[in-house]
């Protein structure tokens, strides 16, 4: 009998788990205005893409979501749930389009449904019960940050894996969109490692009040994607 491969990070598979593009949050439909920036040009190739999401990720929702992801998970790890449930409010409503707001709602509910549903915790289903009644919006960020507080899941590791899999989503859409192919799909992915990296850990150092965005142009273009003729995704 094969002798059991120990984890030694016990949040590792759970990451995994929840951060695949498997798991049922409806990744695959959103392209975070990508779609319009393939339309209109501006990103056409694996060098445009890697600058595009590079942007993102230091000055767009990256940024916000991640400052939103660390102060939403040290209220859920403290038990202050009027905090969270405040920081939640907060990253509903600093989504700068309709759709955009449309995209972390939509997956942040599915994702408490799916974690509800696979790995059931009390503390998790008393929250979201009380964001039901209080009517306060899942955003995705603050509900994956939620969940990694609740299982012990380290922030740091949490925190990276949310942000890879943001990147590694709109790479997706960018490559079945330019189109270009798997491989110039993972390069793009591999050339973000140390943008990941530093923002992981520029965020971690970051005063909590620091926070905001200053991608314009993601913003106006994800507003010309509600209009756009032709499009595959919702955002």
């Amino acid at each position: 009998m094969a002798t059991p491969i120990p984890i030694t990070d016990k949040g590792l598979l759970r990451l995994m788990a929840w951060l695949s593009p498997s798991f049922p949050v409806g990744a695959y439909a959103y392209s975070h205005g990508a779609e319009s920036a393939v339309e209109t040009g501006r990103v056409l190739n694996r060098d445009q893409a890697i600058d595009w999401i590079t942007f993102i990720l230091k000055h767009g929702a990256g940024r916000m979501d991640a400052d939103l992801f660390v102060s939403a998970y040290l209220a859920a790890e403290e038990q202050n749930t009027p905090k969270y449930l405040e920081i939640a409010t907060q990253a509903d409503a600093l989504k700068g389009t309709n759709e955009l707001g449309l995209e972390s709602r939509a997956q942040g509910q599915a994702f408490f449904d799916a974690v509800s549903a696979a790995w059931p915790n009390d503390r998790l289903y008393a929250i979201t019960q009380v964001m039901k009644t209080q009517n306060v919006q899942p955003s995705y960020a603050t509900a994956v940050a939620l969940a990694a507080a609740f299982v012990d899941v380290g922030l740091e590791a949490a925190l990276g894996a949310y942000l890879h899999a943001f990147a590694a989503n709109i790479t997706s859409a960018i490559v079945r969109l330019v189109p270009l192919g798997q491989t110039d799909g993972q390069k793009i992915i591999a050339a973000l490692e140390p943008v990941i990296e530093q923002a992981l850990a520029e965020t971690l150092a970051r005063d909590r009040s620091d926070i905001g965005s200053a991608a314009f142009m993601v913003d106006w273009l994800s507003m010309q994607h509600e209009t756009q003729y032709s499009r595959l995704f919702r955002s």
